[in-house]
């Protein structure tokens, strides 16, 4: 690997970093001592993904 040449895995992590940045700057903003599920998938930007996911989220009482 040539250094200062990006890899896939560069962009990758950053852009993990990035999201992990965010669920921090969430949970630092929260009322309460956990984000929601919701919440977490609000601040990923993930909503239309978990609605169409066949496997339901931890604590899913309706099952």
């Amino acid at each position: 690997m040539t250094l200062g040449v990006p890899t896939v895995s560069d962009h990758v992590a950053l852009a993990e970093i990035e999201l992990c940045g965010e669920l921090m700057i969430a949970a630092s903003a929260a009322i309460g001592e956990r984000l929601s599920a919701d919440r977490i998938d609000e601040v990923l930007e993930v909503r239309g993904i978990a609605e169409r996911a066949a496997v339901p989220r931890q604590g899913d009482r309706r099952g």
